[in-house]
């Protein structure tokens, strides 16, 4: 079964429900112990139906005979077999992904996607379970080889890891803010498919022209010759801080704590000059650039994403093609050979190992700009969500948070120092960032350093700190922050108004609870 990390069923164009998931209770019979003994997983619990008969048993070649709509659609994981039939058209990643498996194994596909290896998915799957696999049915050699991240590159070991496979990682708070640009190592990575691995001599990259113009087939050359072109930008994804929206209530989507920014030089060619070499203008219709990334599943759906046609050619703006990260070529994590980098705008329209770019009048329709990356009221659910409703994630809001000190540090008496981060998104400056020591009671003014801001041009962050003194006679503090943009847009004060259920767009005043030493 394979689904990009986005965990619902579609109804229809745009809607989506989770089917209830029936009480689950274990069947112990014969069959279970006999898969143990055969080198089987044996089939969890939550996976086995509440029924005191044994278990239909098949072969795998009774399992392939099932691979239509027409034989009926079996698919078999660990030792178990599964009737999907129905399921496919409710498939969150479309009817063919889930067909690739059809009559076989889900564990190559389920490979690509490690949010399929979660209780509530496997609780799902159990419905449909029609029985398991005959003992003597050993598991293809090739379920033990068929890995599509061995070539992922070596990680720094200072990153959190969120997830495996895909990669997804972020910097420990306290490196975070240690230098106003994020060394490449430690800069948050997010990945949503196997990292390719890709040769500078013959990477191409294909900018459709418009009707009756010229299409452009692009090597890194290439590129180099059009007018180079530097800016820092901060990108942040936009499930950063989405751990603190767990506390308050369950979503769906990778544990990220406050380190899903971070801040590089980026050089490269002007997608605004390309466009126009390609023979694109500003048209009084709306339109959209759309980025198709040379990441991608076994069908060769890549990762794509789009941003409106008016930023993509507005000089100001400073969209890149960017080749060179702090003055190094991308690392394989973060583009390499070339990435898109759009200033002020959510780290998923970032498209990384860029190969195609063309202009469309819609949006586009990769499941990542239709069907992710939106925030919803929070009396949206699952069984009631329509994707269709809200609009794709852009420029996001004003956010801080507090890198130094940790949640649950003891802090001496006397002065306390606070560091932390503050940006906003659209460009538009942070001017300040207040800190309370007493959840909010009171409030001091941090001082701002980093580099200074261009008035509808401050792409990257301001780091900020403040120095106060511990009030005499107290044992805790409960730090917070909240930072204010040159809108005067500011933070929320909790999670509760701005909770949806992807977590996204999380941006509630930041807080920390401290002990002070005696």
């Amino acid at each position: 079964m394979l689904a990009p990390p986005l965990r619902q069923q579609s109804l229809g164009a745009g809607r989506v429900s989770q089917p209830p998931c029936g009480r689950l209770t274990p069947n112990p019979n014969p069959v279970y112990h006999n898969a143990a003994a055969q080198g089987c997983d044996p089939p969890s619990p939550t996976g086995l139906q509440a029924t005191q008969e044994s278990p239909h048993v098949y072969t795998r070649e009774e399992v392939r005979s099932h691979s239509s709509p027409e034989t009926r659609i079996w698919v078999t994981l660990g030792c178990e077999v599964f009737d999907v039939t129905e399921f496919v058209d409710l498939h969150p990643g479309g009817p063919s992904k889930l067909m690739l498996a059809a009559g076989g194994p889900l564990e190559p596909f389920w490979a690509l996607y490690a949010v399929h290896n979660q209780p509530h998915v496997r609780e799902m799957l159990a419905q449909y379970k029609i029985g398991e696999l005959s003992p003597e049915d050993k598991v293809p050699s090739t379920l033990k080889t068929s890995d599509p991240y061995i070539d992922d590159p070596i990680r720094h070991p200072a990153l959190k890891v969120n997830s495996q496979r895909p990669f997804n990682a972020e910097p420990p708070p306290e490196l975070l803010t240690e230098n106003y640009i994020t060394p490449n190592p430690i800069f948050f990575t997010r990945n949503h498919l196997p990292v390719p691995n890709l040769d500078r001599e013959t990477y191409r990259l294909h900018v459709v022209g418009p009707p009756g113009g010229q299409s452009l087939c692009l090597s890194l050359d290439d590129l180099y010759k059009f007018p180079r072109h530097e800016i820092t930008v901060t990108l942040q994804c936009a499930g950063n801080r989405r751990s603190e929206m767990t506390q308050f209530k369950e979503v769906r989507g990778l544990e990220w704590n406050i380190g899903a920014i971070s801040t590089a030089r980026w050089a490269g060619a002007r997608l605004c000059d390309v466009l126009a070499k390609a023979g694109h203008q500003l048209c009084e219709t709306e339109a959209h650039v759309c980025f198709e990334g040379l990441d991608s599943d076994p069908t060769g759906t890549a990762y794509g994403a789009s941003i409106p046609l008016a930023r993509a050619m507005d000089p100001e703006a400073e969209v890149l093609l960017a080749y060179e990260m702090n003055g190094q070529p991308l690392p394989r994590d973060h583009g390499f050979p070339v990435r898109v980098v759009v200033p002020g705008v959510v780290g998923a329209r970032h498209v990384k190992w860029l190969g195609k770019v063309s202009v469309e009048p819609e949006e586009s329709y990769s499941h990542w700009q239709r069907r992710d990356y939106k925030g919803f009221s929070p009396s949206v659910d699952w069984d009631t969500v329509d994707f269709d409703s809200a609009p794709s994630i852009q420029e996001l809001p004003v956010q801080s948070a507090i890198t130094e000190p940790k949640d649950g540090e003891t802090v001496q008496s006397g002065e306390v120092t606070i560091k932390g981060y503050a940006w906003s998104g659209g460009g538009r400056a942070v001017v300040r960032v207040d800190v309370s020591l007493d959840g909010g009671l009171t409030w001091h003014v941090a001082e701002l350093d980093g580099e200074e801001q261009r008035p509808r041009k401050a792409w990257a962050w301001r780091l900020w700190q403040l120095q106060a003194p511990v009030p005499a006679g107290r044992k805790e503090l409960n730090i917070v922050c909240k930072a204010v943009d040159d809108s005067y847009n500011v933070q929320p004060d909790t999670v509760a108004p701005i909770w949806n259920l992807r977590g996204v767009l999380s941006n509630a005043w930041h807080r920390v609870h401290v002990h002070v030493a005696p």
